[in-house]
């Protein structure tokens, strides 16, 4: 291990910021696409200098960039989504038929084992898969055939957001979708289903509803993808075999609504998330930034305040803006709707702000090099 690279995506550019092992001076590379909204960055675990980047624009629409190394230069890649067949209608947030169509890529999850293998998480929520390095994507229509019809946005859209590879199963992926709920796939995305049991959202008057909940994040620990942690709108939950039953493990926080969620890279069953006061309220509960871990893998929480605002902060971490290291000791970073990027370099014990005043934050990614 000789470094750490933290890739930062923003509401106008891309940052990358980068620092040997000891993780206690970092260089700051950006802006990246000055202006751009960067939903979301990530490198190829199979070749870190392979990194692939979500660019946005409300006037200029998608556009996926790709950089060979290590995000010093960057080339713009394939940007036709387009969905198989005749996409039809999901609902809209009245209940009325809406006709399928894409907006843009919210996430990239590049492959375990071919740098040239990424998928795509889009809104309107689906799945598309390049083999090409981001040349050309073609849609794995089995998740919409999964009652696609009566899916319906949630308050930031129809997103998949969350793409979760199985590192011993290449046939299993796990998917989150705001507001339909998780689901997945065993036979490599040919056909999926939804993995919601045990969740309750009070907008869904039938407590078995297979659809319709409004996942925010799901998360695993790679030596035990069976073991799944999802931060939901209202509730922290776990699933202790792949998603078939959940149950909430929120415990002690002292709000169980937020956005993020993610596990230590050594101790599977410690897990953070940041909780926020409400879904109307999206900042932190008394003004207070803190990040909530557990060493249970749920349902007992201690707050990690040391080095974090403890007053008059009003910030949010969104859903893909929290990250963990595999250095040793595990680093943990996050970055805020404020422009803030705190890092960890001891599993959350202690933080600063490895970088401030950026745009907001809107993802976070790290290679450990």
């Amino acid at each position: 291990m000789s470094g750490v690279r933290v890739l930062v995506g923003t509401r106008k550019g891309a940052f990358i910021l980068t620092s040997d092992g000891q993780r206690r001076k970092w260089d700051v590379s950006g802006p990246h696409f000055g202006g751009w909204e960067i939903y979301h960055m990530k490198g190829s675990p199979v070749d870190p200098n392979r990194i692939y980047a979500s660019q946005s624009s409300s006037w200029f629409g998608q556009v996926i960039q790709r950089s060979s190394d290590g995000g010093q230069t960057w080339e713009p890649v394939g940007n036709q989504f387009a969905y198989e067949g005749d996409p039809g209608t999901h609902q809209w947030y009245d209940g009325t038929p809406h006709l399928w169509e894409f907006k843009r890529v919210w996430h990239l999850e590049p492959s375990l084992t071919d740098a040239d293998e990424v998928y795509a998480g889009v809104e309107d929520a689906a799945i598309f898969r390049s083999r090409d390095g981001g040349q050309s994507w073609q849609e794995l229509p089995g998740l919409r055939a999964c009652q696609g019809p009566k899916w319906q946005p949630g308050a930031g859209g129809m997103c998949l957001h969350t793409i979760l590879l199985d590192p011993q199963n290449p046939l299993r992926i796990f998917i989150a979708i705001s507001a339909a709920g998780a689901f997945r796939t065993d036979d490599g995305g040919l056909t999926w289903r939804p993995i919601n049991q045990g969740l309750r959202s009070e907008y869904i008057p039938d407590p078995n509803a297979e659809i319709g909940h409004c996942v925010h994040r799901i998360a695993f620990h790679p030596s035990r993808p069976d073991v799944l942690f999802m931060q939901k709108h209202w509730d922290v939950m776990r699933s202790d075999n792949a998603g078939d039953l959940w149950r909430e493990v929120s415990g002690n926080l002292p709000s169980d609504f937020g956005f993020p969620i993610d596990v230590h890279a050594h101790e599977p069953e410690t897990i953070y998330v940041v909780p926020i006061k409400s879904d109307s309220e999206h900042y932190p509960p008394e003004g207070k930034l803190r990040v909530y871990r557990s060493r249970t893998g749920g349902g007992e929480w201690e707050a990690l305040t040391n080095g974090l605002p403890q007053q008059d902060c009003y910030v949010n971490v969104l859903r893909d803006a929290m990250a963990v290291d595999r250095c040793d000791p595990c680093g943990v970073y996050f970055g805020t709707t404020g422009g803030q990027v705190y890092a960890s370099p001891d599993g959350g014990d202690t933080w600063s702000a490895i970088v401030r005043d950026l745009p907001a934050v809107t993802s976070v990614e790290v290679q450990t090099l």
